[in-house]
Parts: C-alpha cells; sequence; structure tokens
C-alpha cells in the first residue's frame, strides 16, 4: 500500500517457526530495507511489555479458587494430564490456570516438540534486524489489550473450555498441520493458509460451540483486525514507511482480515 508520500507493507507472521523459513524471500528483505519502522503486534523485545504480558497473564488467567481439572470435562482432563506427562511439563504449570492460558501454553509447546522455535518466527527475526538497522519499533497493540481479547475471565469458563477442546484436537494432528502450515507460508498459498487456520463451519457443531466460536472470533481477529487496519491508515496519512508485521491468521482468514478490511476502506493494495 503506498502514496506519493508513504508505504506500508504487509507480512503475516508465524510466531514460532524453524531454520527451513530462511533466508526470507529478496521481495521481503527488500521491503524491509525500504522501510523507516517496523510495526509489530507487541514488541517482545522490550523487558517491559514482556513483563507485562507475564503480569496479565497471571491477572487474567489464573484460577482463583479450584482447579482446572474441575471445570474439564474428565475425558478432556485426561488429555490435558497425557500431555503433559509425554512432555515431561509439571502439571503444576497447568492445574491452576484457567482453561484458555492452559490452551495457550499446550499449543506453545506442540510447537516446540515440533521443532519450532519463536527465536524463528518471523516477527522476532524482524525485531532484532530492526534492532541492529537503528529502525523505531511501534507496538500495534498493548499487554493488556492483547491477553484481554484471549483472555475467558467468565464465571463459567465456557467459552475457555471450547478453545482447550479445539486446541487439544489440533494437537492430535500437530505434526501434519504444522508442516502443512509452513508449506502453505513458503509458498504463499491463501487457500491452504485459510483451510489450516480454520476450524471449521459453524454449521458443523453443537449450537452453543457455534456460539463460543463466534464470539472467540470476534475478540481475537475481527476486533483487533479493525485496530490494525486503523493504524495502518494512519501510517499511510502521515507519510510514513513502515513495515508491518502481524500473526498471518490476521491476513489469511476470511471473514474482515485487515487486508480485507482495508480494500473495504478504499484503500489500493498490491501483492509483491
Amino acid at each position: 500500500m503506498s502514496d506519493e508520500n508513504s508505504s506500508v507493507w504487509v507480512l503475516g507472521s508465524i510466531h514460532l517457526a524453524d531454520s527451513t523459513l530462511y533466508p526470507l524471500a529478496p521481495v521481503i528483505d527488500s521491503a524491509f530495507a525500504h522501510a523507516d519502522e517496523l510495526a509489530v503486534e507487541l514488541n517482545m523485545n522490550d523487558e517491559e511489555v514482556v513483563k507485562e504480558v507475564g503480569e496479565q497473564s497471571a491477572a487474567q488467567g489464573m484460577l482463583a479458587e479450584g482447579t482446572l481439572r474441575d471445570l474439564l470435562p474428565q475425558d478432556m482432563w485426561n488429555t490435558v494430564d497425557s500431555l503433559c506427562t509425554a512432555w515431561d511439563v509439571p502439571i503444576v504449570m497447568i492445574e491452576k490456570t484457567r482453561p484458555w492460558l492452559a490452551a495457550m501454553t499446550l499449543s506453545s509447546y506442540a510447537f516446540m516438540q515440533a521443532g519450532l522455535n519463536p527465536e524463528y518466527g518471523i516477527d522476532y527475526v524482524l525485531l532484532d534486524r530492526a534492532a541492529m538497522d537503528g529502525k523505531a519499533i511501534i507496538g500495534l497493540e498493548t499487554a493488556e489489550e492483547q491477553i484481554g481479547a484471549l483472555a475467558d475471565t467468565t464465571e463459567s469458563d465456557s467459552a475457555g473450555v471450547y478453545y482447550l477442546k479445539t486446541t487439544l484436537h489440533e494437537i492430535a494432528e500437530f505434526e501434519s498441520l504444522v508442516s502443512n502450515l509452513m508449506q502453505a507460508w513458503k509458498t504463499g498459498d491463501d487457500d491452504m493458509l485459510r483451510r489450516l487456520l480454520d476450524d471449521g463451519e459453524n454449521d458443523e457443531m453443537p449450537l452453543h460451540e457455534s456460539k463460543f466460536k463466534d464470539e472467540f472470533e470476534q475478540r481475537i481477529y475481527v476486533n483487533r483486525n479493525a485496530k490494525m487496519a486503523d493504524s495502518i491508515a494512519t501510517f499511510l496519512r502521515e507519510d510514513r514507511k513502515v513495515f508491518v508485521v502481524v500473526g498471518v491468521a490476521h491476513l489469511a482468514l476470511e471473514k474482515d482480515n485487515v487486508i480485507e478490511t482495508l480494500r473495504k476502506r478504499g484503500f489500493k493494495i498490491e501483492r509483491l
């Protein structure tokens, strides 16, 4: 996206990856070199941001009373317990978390079990490059905003239980999911990315789960996508040259993704 005085490049990130993604394509390196600033969801190279993420996760993700086991159907708890045993993860790390945080924690371990690591994540690699190049770094969100979007702190934790259920389902097929996700990213296969990232059509699940899915997508994607699009529009109005990196789902999922939101607002977008 560009006009006479400004340019914004937008790249979808895989937050945990491996060395096979590198070197990045020359078109990405060229665009990054032309940018004066790097915008990411959160600047995880900033110690204050990392500290705030930890504090917000604890504040919104830990149970004041009872345990995770009390909230889950027995078969789901058995799956969580089995994964922790298989991965040598102390169950104490999980048992006092709310279901949404348990889902995020187990998902991170699943990525690492598959050989992926945050240090190879696109945003982390480009954050390091930006620091070396002296580029300004912009956080598109605060830790409170991002954790708040992920968190289900309702008394019933029902939406969090649904999120954990879908995460456990993905983990069961994780090896093929990760392999296909990496391949789709490398080849720029939007259709495959969309299929891999979408967990199914609403009419294939019970009505109450369909409701949780809609609420989850609204908080995690639609609302945040709109805010990201606002930031990009501001960069263009202010005649800046910014390279934007956000999770690939914010660009690939069909419903109100960042790119389509900007198109609807009249911005002309070119794929490099």
